[in-house]
């Protein structure tokens, strides 16, 4: 692999030029208008304007893209996270050119896009599920008689979706059968598929996944834990490894279950597989991202690997370089994701950065894409910035979060900094004692 074209923007694709400067791997970005002045554009060796700003019409144009690729003469293409990075159709036409795909198979992604096959496939691996339905549910009748069976509150799941779109917690038949028309005409809009399924609503859970690793020999290994229940509108906000609530044994069996999954579809590349923890250390699968993920520093920074420099190995067929064995958490490790939005509401807050000033610390690792004068618009995800805080100590990384986030300076637009900081003051996530309700509970009752 000589030089790699990044279908992708902002600060994952300043991340993935990066290693790849450091592995003298060439890289070509890809940019729309609005991007053309950004710094991943200016890092990258070749840079290709691929059209105007709304996503279909640059980020999302698979010809564009690809006609790009053929041009600068790239043998490879990384996806990052989001946009294109979880298409079948995508991978399976960057193979078609002839082209490597830094990524698992287009049949993988295909199967776990789909979130029945993946119920189905983790069923016949041994990976422990949350009861619902087998099947797509046809008709809103289906859907109130399986709930029925496994029993309320049911969560209402677009099959081929997640977030906070895809997916509707039902308290009792009736309000599922509110939800059911709304949320399947939202699938097929958002999705293109409006099939449906009912899973069992595990109450006050948490959202832990499991950092894996597969290569083209048939190895698979997992690379520990992170712990993500700091969520709003069903969207991440602060991820942590080791996770503070699970203890030896069950860490062993959950990561376990990781690898089990992987193998279960020949996983090829790094990959992430999400369970939902109940209050007894009960795990079941939730779904798996075929994809690197946007908290993937936080398992960097624990453990001491560069999970790019490993998706590029492997994408050169190359055997995983370490065996499970040597898999440590050599320290704790914190994210926190600075987005331009407003601390209380959380809606986007568009608009000019007039002054950029992240914190220069020991311990403390920055991933963005922005600087002073940027100009935050609202055809992308607004965050601005990941600050990944390590410390010997758990406590040692939030004392040092802390300062590090206080340090943090941004004019022009609002950010989401102050709810980060109640979040690291808060004696609940101090404690480690949360769980996905964090957001809600704390706004109903925010004791420090």
């Amino acid at each position: 692999m000589l030089k790699v074209l990044i279908a992708n923007r902002g600060e994952i694709a300043r991340r993935i030029i990066r290693t790849c400067k450091s592995e003298k791997v060439a890289t070509v970005a890809v940019y729309s208008d609005a991007d053309k002045n950004m710094p991943f554009v200016r890092e990258a060796d070749e840079a290709v304007h691929i059209g105007p700003p709304p996503v279909p019409h640059s980020y999302l144009n698979v010809d564009a893209i690809i006609d790009a690729a053929k041009r600068t003469g790239a043998d490879a293409i990384h996806p990052g996270y989001g946009l294109l990075s979880e298409n079948e159709g995508f991978a399976r036409r960057v193979q078609e050119e002839g082209i490597i795909f830094i990524g698992p198979a287009p049949e993988v992604i295909g199967q776990m896009g789909d979130k029945l096959t993946a119920r189905r496939i983790m069923q016949q691996a041994g990976v422990p599920v949350v009861p619902g339905s087998e099947n797509s549910l046809d008709t809103v009748d289906d859907a109130a008689s399986v709930a029925a069976d496994i029993g309320y509150p049911v969560m209402l799941k677009a099959s081929a979706g997640g977030g906070g779109i895809g997916m509707q917690i039902c308290q009792d038949e009736a309000s599922l059968r509110q939800a059911y028309q709304s949320l399947r005409g939202r699938a097929k809009a958002y999705f293109g598929n409006d099939s449906m399924f009912v899973e069992k609503y595990v109450e006050r859970p948490h959202h832990i996944e499991v950092q894996i690793a597969g290569d083209q020999h048939g190895n698979v290994l997992h690379l520990l834990e992170r712990e993500c229940s700091i969520q709003r509108r069903h969207q991440k906000v602060l991820e942590e490894s080791p996770s503070p609530f699970l203890d030896e044994k069950t860490r062993e069996l959950l990561c376990q279950s990781a690898v089990l999954a992987g193998k279960a579809v020949g996983y090829t590349g790094v990959g992430t597989v999400e369970f939902i923890v109940d209050e007894n250390k009960n795990f079941y699968f939730l779904e798996m991202n075929t994809r690197l993920q946007v908290e993937h520093p936080v398992t960097e920074e624990m453990t001491g690997l560069d999970l790019v420099s490993m998706q590029l190995a492997i994408a050169n067929g190359l055997p995983i370089a370490i065996d499970q064995g040597e898999v440590k958490a050599l320290r704790h490790a914190i994210e926190l994701r600075v987005y331009a939005e407003d601390p209380v509401t959380f809606l986007p807050s568009p608009g000019t950065i007039t002054l950029y000033q992240p914190p220069v610390m020991e311990h403390v690792r920055i991933d963005d894409g922005v600087e002073s004068n940027t100009q935050v618009t609202p055809f992308y995800d607004p965050m601005i910035a990941k600050v990944i805080i390590t410390g010997t100590t758990r406590e040692e990384a939030i004392e040092r979060a802390i300062h590090a986030i206080q340090n943090f300076q941004i004019t022009g637009i609002k950010t989401n900094i102050p709810f980060l900081l109640e979040v690291l003051s808060d004696e609940r996530f101090r404690e480690g004692n949360y769980t996905t309700w964090f957001v809600q509970e704390r706004a109903a009752n925010p004791k420090k």
